[in-house]
């Protein structure tokens, strides 16, 4: 029996071979009795050619349907010149067939098995196996292999062990909601899906594992959005006897990597840092997109000269001012404007001050703003000149609290850089966040949280702020960006026990909850743990930035949709009387059921 062939193999030096291949009828086409079948497998499409003068294989072509299964055996021959299709990787041929055997009949697809579909996400989900079979589907998984073979090979080439963590666990919130499974063994209680293998790739360093990475699945029970699932992959890494730097250092080398084996991108040697305290003050966020300018300016000290109360409260009160300065956005309408204060309004922003700049050197005639009659000459000078201001720009201002000001502006950076055609296509622009707070304030728990998670370790120099000071406090955690999106994080871990029962008190975590929640953590931190420290990059994220999507469900084979259900297989679904029964559970009656 002749080998299989697959059906975007086909070149030009296969002309005269007899070939045998399978896949699904893509289009079935009479030309004046001779019929075209295109005929598609995973790598790619092929054309294949039935002549009238074999009418048995001849009427079996013309009954074929759209994604009937079929076997083709025939002769690879050329294209008439007339009839090449240049876009085609098999354009130059085709494939005369001989014999055609149906292998399995389909009924009509509920939708067109093309990348010309549109219809509608949770259709396409619903029959996501008929949706997997386009070219652009299949392309993406085919990049998610490319990229996860590529990890392993590095991290292989870096003497880098890849081991499995558990998926049932003990329940030990990291900030989201945990999954829960009941145990039939143990009545009342619970194994835990991970929400990251963070513990246990901590106790494989404290195992001396040295080095660990894993494709883990994770699991968290959260409102989701776009780049959000109930579950998703994470490519995991732990190391010891590293410093941060170091582990930097690998992990530029595996994105490196992923993304020559995933799209041929080429990534720099090094990615530049940013401390996050500059981050915060130039752009407003701690994912900066680093494409393009709009820094902000902080004004703050400089309002206090003013009377006007939306600066100068904020300014005498621990507040924020900033300007935004925006290169030609006089020419902005006043719309365009109002738009924009909607937007920041998204953002807690009660609203958003301007000024047009039309002359610097006439002040104050030459600027064109409501609040300008407010402000006296010499700090409109000053502030022009803290922000660069040139004719025809537009100076967006933020004042009130700091969350609120850096995250207004801050997104509207991002919004206007868009709108402004501020972003070069293809530009790809990495920046390493570090330095990052070892804690934030929880306003309605009145207490201190980990900004990462309670295992991050603190600079050394910063130790004695742990019980006075703990939120200048700096920590030894590094977020990885990509044009304005974090696609992965880390830290140096606390290998210290003594170091990890302060951070504990100082989250508000008594002893018996740390030893309930994290006991067989802490105490095999008394046996001799290495410093270690680790990363995590989202896969899903990366590739669907790699693919040019939004969401990154078009990269997951079988993903849930935004509300976490799965419509092909109607998961979550009910369990059976005797399934509740079995694991010792009660069904709570609803108001309508009563």
């Amino acid at each position: 029996m002749l080998a299989r062939t697959h059906c975007g193999d086909f070149r030009v030096h296969h002309i005269g071979q007899t070939v045998r291949l399978n896949g699904w009828a893509q289009t079935n086409r009479d030309h004046g009795g001779v019929v075209f079948i295109d005929v598609r497998d995973r790598s790619g499409l092929v054309q294949i050619v039935v002549h009238p003068d074999d009418p048995a294989v001849h009427q079996l072509a013309h009954s074929l349907r759209q994604q009937d299964v079929i076997e083709v055996v025939g002769e690879v021959i050329a294209r008439s010149d007339e009839t090449v299709n240049a876009k085609l990787p098999t354009g130059a041929i085709e494939v005369k067939a001989s014999t055609i055997t149906v292998l399995n009949r389909s009924e009509t697809p509920p939708f067109m098995i093309d990348d010309t579909c549109d219809t509608g996400e949770q259709h396409r989900l619903e029959y996501r196996y008929l949706d997997l079979r386009r070219p652009k589907m299949q392309g993406f998984m085919a990049l998610r292999h490319r990229v996860t073979h590529a990890a392993r090979n590095y991290l292989d080439s870096q003497s880098f062990l890849e081991i499995e963590t558990p998926i049932l666990n003990k329940s030990t919130p990291e900030g989201a909601r945990d999954y829960l499974v009941p145990s039939r063994v143990y009545p009342g209680s619970f194994f835990a899906l991970p929400q990251s293998p963070q513990i246990f790739k901590q106790l494989l360093m404290v195992a001396g594992m040295d080095r660990y990475y894993q494709i883990a699945r994770c699991f968290r029970d959260e409102d989701l959005r776009a780049d959000r699932q109930p579950e998703f992959t994470q490519v995991d890494i732990e190391l010891s006897f590293v410093s941060q730097d170091e582990v930097m250092a690998v992990a530029e080398g595996l994105l490196r990597s992923m993304f020559d084996a995933g799209v041929g991108i080429h990534l720099p040697e090094t990615f530049p840092r940013i401390t996050y305290a500059d981050a915060m003050d130039r752009y407003g966020l701690d994912r900066p997109d680093v494409r393009f300018g709009l820094e902000h300016v902080n004004i703050t000290e400089m309002m206090k000269r003013v009377e006007f109360k939306v600066f100068r409260e904020p300014a005498d009160n621990g507040g924020l001012v900033k300007i935004m300065r925006v290169p030609g956005g006089s020419a902005l309408s006043r719309k365009q404007i109002d738009d924009y204060t909607k937007f920041v309004s998204i953002y807690g922003a009660k609203g958003l001050a301007w000024i047009k700049v039309n002359d610097v050197t006439d002040l104050p005639g030459g600027l064109q703003s409501p609040i300008v009659k407010f402000l006296p000459e010499d700090v409109l000078a000053d502030m022009l000149q803290a922000c660069g201001a040139e004719n025809g720009d537009l100076l967006f201002f933020g004042a009130g609290d700091e969350k609120v000001v850096n995250d207004a502006l801050g997104n509207l950076r991002v919004k206007v850089g868009h709108d402004m055609g501020l972003v070069a296509a293809g530009d790809h622009r990495f920046v390493w966040v570090v330095d990052f707070p070892m804690f934030a304030w929880n306003a309605d728990e009145k207490r201190p949280e980990a900004l990462h998670h309670p295992f991050t370790a603190p600079y050394a120099e910063d130790l004695d702020k742990l019980e006075s000071d703990p939120l200048n406090m700096r920590s030894q955690a590094y977020d990885l960006v990509w044009n304005g999106t974090e696609i992965g994080g880390g830290s140096i871990r606390i290998h210290n026990p003594e170091v990890q029962a302060r951070v504990f008190k100082t989250l508000g975590i008594s002893d018996e909850e740390a030893d309930s929640k994290f006991g067989f953590l802490v105490n095999a931190l008394k046996y001799g743990a290495p410093p270690h420290g680790g990363l995590a990059f989202g896969l899903d994220r990366v590739l669907s930035l790699m693919a040019g999507v939004d969401s990154i469900r078009d990269v997951i084979a079988f993903p849930k949709t935004q509300k976490a259900a799965d419509p092909m297989s109607n998961a979550p679904s009910e369990v059976s009387d005797a399934q509740w029964k079995e694991l010792g559970l009660r069904k709570r009656r609803t108001i309508q059921e009563s």
